[in-house]
């Protein structure tokens, strides 16, 4: 092996039985089993001839479920949404062709930290190191294009074309998902599934992770500088970020929270993975497009501790936080640094938080000074009647669904805004993609996340312009017979590029939405489908959704004027802008 880079040393002889002798496991079983034992009940598909004698193997395992999406990059999308809600996902796919189509799913993964099985039925084992040229590829005997296109977006790739190495392999790259929270990628060669093996000879050993433990004295040092430094400070405060997933720390999080009495809030990324039931919950920091009163508590703090966060452009608001790093401490999943220095390095952040809980004096002065300034909303949303509906009624709408039972899903553009004014409920899941920020996302992340999350109903907010990217799965989703609910907001183009750029490539065909989702359900399966443009309309739609049709697969779409954006995406769109067309320096 070199570097993260493992691939099967020779071809496999051609005298290996074709089939699977009494006693003897074959690769095929042990991956299946494998997914199963790290938690994948569900895996997502399109099949190709390079991958059919391994999908048969998935399938004859009685505790997976395969699922055939309408193309690739859905059923990367779908793996991404399925590990949000479970911790890790599984998609397969063919050599080169379904490969290069899943790749901006698993690059969207990588940037989430999600850990995702990305596996691929690559040539047969006897075509490496020959001549040939094979079809799929872009016709060259080499095959090494889509490995080198994964090396970039995953942190592990293992090319199985030899069963000699292929447990190990296979082994080692779904260890290294799960340690890393990032994809990696397989590639098993299309006639090695079925053939036994004596490394299979077995039921695959449960598989187990050795707990990380943190460098016990860097851990002491880390908390005793960060106790120093917050218990001399006036008015503290706890911002929590994506990667308090990928710490797998929210009740450590907590336990900070609960004992400090900082205000709480969260990075826009981070919405979801914080609780904003708790009661020094003050809300979303997103530097000039914060909650009411949030961000002015968080930047007049004198010392902040950012949980996990990633600071970018977009989360920056075009890199105009006003946050000093001299006053910052930063916990990472495995660091945490304090102001302009010291850093204590393998110093992992569940253990870094609740040590610090138990170091802190309670100091509830910033915490006080939001009480003082807040002004509760208060002036109800007045409307003419039979007006076109607004988007920030229907939204005070979709507030009212929300429950422990339910979980939003955001598209990327104005539904980044509004979802993030929402006030999630105890247990009420969240999920959008801001680092990638990939239009058509969400389509397939909620067929994902609803198959892991069956306990609840997934409420997706999604334009019109993304869903006519990856529309097709909707498809999937009623066969799969998941009852969610969507919002198709059909504003009539790319809203949010236009708040960045405006120009005549924002607009799009208007189509009949629900025409399109009416002739996919073709009378197979469960869906309903209603048209709105009025207040009344999506009362009576929300109300039918809920009860006649709450065991449906329920699309709304809802009309509203092009120019109805939310404030937020306003200002945000127009310092992202600034960000963007910044001038060279001068050399």
């Amino acid at each position: 092996m070199v570097g993260n880079n493992a691939i099967g040393s020779t071809a496999q002889s051609a005298s290996v039985p074709a089939s699977s002798p009494c006693g003897l496991g074959t690769l095929g079983r042990h991956l299946a089993r494998r997914l199963v034992q790290i938690g994948v009940k569900d895996v997502f598909s399109v099949p190709g001839d390079f991958n059919l004698t391994l999908l048969d193997h998935l399938i004859a395992e009685p505790e997976l479920n395969l699922i055939g999406c309408c193309n690739e990059l859905n059923a990367g999308y779908a793996a991404d949404g399925y590990a949000r809600a479970k911790g890790v996902g599984a998609c397969v796919v063919t050599f080169t062709v379904g490969g290069l189509s899943v790749l901006n799913a698993i690059a969207g993964a990588y940037s989430e930290n999600l850990p995702v099985i990305c596996i691929v039925g690559g040539p047969n084992s006897n075509d490496y190191g020959t001549n040939r040229i094979l079809h799929h590829t872009i016709g060259l005997p080499d095959f090494s294009q889509e490995l080198r296109c994964f090396q970039t977006v995953t942190c592990f790739q293992a090319v199985v074309n030899n069963l000699d190495d292929a447990h190990e392999l296979i082994d080692t790259a779904i260890s290294t998902a799960l340690k890393e929270s990032k994809p990696v990628y397989i590639s098993v060669g299309c006639n090695l599934p079925g053939i036994a093996h004596p490394t299979f000879a077995r039921e695959p050993v449960p598989f187990y992770l050795a707990p990380k433990v943190s460098n016990q004295l860097g851990l002491e040092t880390a908390v005793e500088a960060a106790a120093e430094f917050l218990n001399k400070s006036v008015k503290p405060v706890i911002v929590g970020g994506p990667k308090v997933r990928v710490g797998k720390a929210q009740k450590a999080f907590v336990e900070l929270a609960d004992a400090c009495g900082y205000p709480l809030a969260v990075m826009p990324s981070g919405k979801g993975l914080v609780p904003e039931h708790h009661p020094s919950f003050i809300g979303t920091y997103w530097g000039a497009v914060s909650s009411s009163f949030c961000g002015e508590i968080v930047e007049s703090a004198d010392a902040y501790v950012f949980v996990g966060p990633i600071f970018n452009d977009y989360s920056s608001v075009g890199y105009s936080l006003l946050i000093k790093k001299e006053k910052l401490i930063v916990v990472e999943p495995h660091r945490v640094t304090i102001g302009n220095g010291p850093s204590f390095g393998w110093v992992f952040m569940t253990d870094f938080l609740s040590a610090l809980a138990k170091k802190l004096k309670k100091n509830t002065t910033a915490l006080e000074n939001h009480h003082r300034i807040y002004v509760p909303p208060g002036v109800a949303l007045k409307r003419e009647k039979d007006e076109l509906l607004r988007v920030n009624i229907l939204f005070k709408h979709i507030q009212e669904m929300l429950s422990g039972n339910t979980a939003v899903i955001a598209e990327t553009g104005d539904s980044w805004f509004n979802c993030q004014k929402l006030n999630l409920p105890e247990n009420c899941g969240f999920e959008f993609q801001m680092q990638y920020g990939s239009i058509g996302w969400s389509v397939g992340a909620t067929l994902g996340y609803a198959q892991a999350a069956k306990d609840k109903r997934i409420i997706a907010c999604i334009g019109d312009g993304s869903f006519q990217v990856t529309a097709q799965d909707i498809s999937t989703m009623i066969r799969c017979a998941q009852k969610n609910i969507i919002f198709l907001i059909n504003n009539g183009g790319y809203t949010i590029e236009v708040e960045i750029h405006d120009g005549p490539y924002n607009v799009i065909k208007n189509w009949d939405y629900t025409g399109l989702v009416n002739a996919i359900h073709n009378g197979e399966g469960k869906c309903w489908t209603a048209k709105v443009k009025t207040e009344e309309d999506l009362t009576e739609a929300i109300a039918t959704a809920t009860s006649t049709h709450k065991d449906s697969l329920c699309f709304i779409e809802v009309f509203v004027h092009k120019d109805d954006t939310s404030k937020e995406l306003l200002e945000w769109g127009s310092r992202v802008s600034a960000a963007n067309s910044r001038p060279p320096n001068p050399q």
